[in-house]
This record gives C-alpha cells, sequence and structure tokens, in this order.
C-alpha cells in the first residue's frame, strides 16, 4: 500500500482538488445546499479561512489559510465530505472496499493538496479556482459562475466583476 505523506505547516496556505468518486455528474451543484451545510458547520467547528473556492459539478477546487498553529487540513476534508454524505440520499457505486469501510462511495478517497509558497503561488492558484468555471467550458466569464467565491471577492472589491484572466498554465490537481 503507497505510504502518502502530506505537507503539513501550521498556519499554512494550501491549494486543493477535491473529487467525486463518480466523474460526469453534477452532484455537487445539484446538492449545493448540503455542501454549504457541511462546509459551514467544519468551518464553526475547526475555523480557518477560506482565501478561494469553486464547485464544480464532479469537483471542487479550494485555497484555505490555517490559524497559526494549526495544520489539520485532512480533518478538515473528513469532516466535510463525511458530513455532505451522510446528508445527500442517492445509491453510489461501491468497492467492496468501500463498502468494508462503510464509504457511502460519493467522493474520491484521496484529494490533491499544494502548500502555497509565495504571493505569486497564491494568485495563481487564486485566480485558476476563479477561471476554473470558464476552462471547462460552463461559462464564458469567471464571474457568471454562481459557485464560486469570486462573488465574495467581487463584493468586498478585492477584483474588479470584469475580471477574466486567461487560465493559468498548468493542471494544479485535475
Amino acid at each position: 500500500m503507497p505510504n502518502f505523506r502530506r505537507f503539513k505547516s501550521d498556519g499554512g496556505c494550501y491549494f486543493f482538488t477535491v473529487n467525486l468518486a463518480q466523474r460526469g455528474t453534477s452532484l455537487l451543484i445539484d446538492e449545493i445546499a448540503a455542501l454549504r451545510l457541511a462546509f459551514s458547520a467544519t468551518l464553526r467547528q475547526t475555523p480557518f479561512y477560506c482565501d478561494a473556492m469553486v464547485i464544480l459539478p464532479d469537483h471542487l477546487h479550494a485555497v484555505w489559510t490555517l490559524p497559526d498553529g494549526d495544520s489539520a487540513f485532512p480533518e478538515r476534508w473528513r469532516l466535510i465530505k463525511s458530513r455532505f454524505s451522510r446528508a445527500i440520499d442517492g445509491s453510489f457505486g461501491r468497492s467492496a472496499s468501500k463498502r468494508a469501510k462503510r464509504e457511502k462511495g460519493v467522493w474520491q478517497r484521496r484529494y490533491w493538496e499544494h502548500f502555497i509558497r509565495d504571493a505569486e503561488d497564491y494568485r495563481r492558484h487564486v485566480a485558476y479556482c476563479w477561471a476554473n468555471p470558464v476552462k471547462h467550458g460552463l461559462v464564458q466569464r469567471p464571474a457568471d459562475w454562481a459557485f464560486s467565491s469570486i462573488h465574495r471577492d467581487v463584493r468586498a472589491g478585492r477584483v474588479a466583476a470584469e475580471w477574466a484572466e486567461p487560465s493559468p498554465e498548468g493542471e494544479f490537481g485535475e
């Protein structure tokens, strides 16, 4: 069995890609209310700052900054994923190993994370979150996608509503 190691830094900033087990569905946007509840309950229980986030039909991207002295992002993702899974109805294809571990089969077990190294790395990953719906052909402009933190940042004056940057080079965990 592979021994995955995650880089953890107290108070660090990270970029994440989290996928559904079944790609090609629209479960995340169909069940956006359940995902929002799972996220907000986890945020209340284990605070952190969500710098950027975009929810697509079958995966999501996020940039989080953890509190000083805290590196427990795996626990946060475990809580979000399990709360969401318990909140939704449906039959999901489950492997024998997922049945043995009493998993519902909604999410891929693993996710991709990247430690943000500097201001340029941060800028590129936040821009990637915002531009991802355009990359996938879902909208023409990032601000046209309803399930993105770009709207919060437009309201706060951190970015213009007309913001449209070409998708940064690289796959960023997809």
